[in-house]
């Protein structure tokens, strides 16, 4: 009986002591994993791509402008009320036709853009050896700054 209780309580101390080791060698390590913050949002102010797609849209705006114009004036001069609402109609779906283009555009632009932005986050932090990157904007402390890195690819 002595024996098995003297086999248990070296059981119990060496499975402290084992425990208690591990915890002190796993505390003193560094981890294994690096962190990158990214400012996204001057990424993409400062894109040459983002810039040029803004001012696209903005060209074909003032086209939708100049269209709007022109059916004001073509229906203004009209009296006859077939007339008037077969004019109606027609720009109605031409407008319409020009908006439907401009956002497909503008989006698949926007998304070919934000793509290859995620792809140089990821090549720019692959090549650094960082193991996770953060948007800045949700990181209180810590991490290091790869934005102009970043930002340097995509211009």
């Amino acid at each position: 009986m002595k024996k098995k209780l003297l086999a248990t309580v070296l059981m119990i101390g060496a499975f402290a002591a084992g425990y208690s080791i591990n915890n002190i060698a796993v505390s003193r390590t560094t981890p294994d994993y690096r962190v990158a913050i990214v400012d996204i949002q001057r990424v993409v102010a400062n894109s040459n791509e983002i810039k040029a797609l803004k001012i696209e849209q903005e060209k074909q705006i003032q086209n939708m402008q100049l269209t709007i114009n022109k059916a004001r004036e073509t229906i203004s001069k009209e009296k006859d009320p077939a007339k008037i609402a077969a004019l109606e109609e027609k720009y109605r779906n031409e407008i319409n036709n020009q908006k439907l283009a401009l956002d497909e555009s503008y989006n698949k632009k926007l998304s070919a853009i934000d793509s290859k932005i995620k792809t140089a986050v990821v090549e720019k932090a692959r090549s650094m050896n960082y193991n996770i990157v953060l948007p800045k904007n949700t990181v209180l402390f810590g991490g290091d700054d790869i934005t102009d890195q970043v930002a340097a690819i995509i211009n």
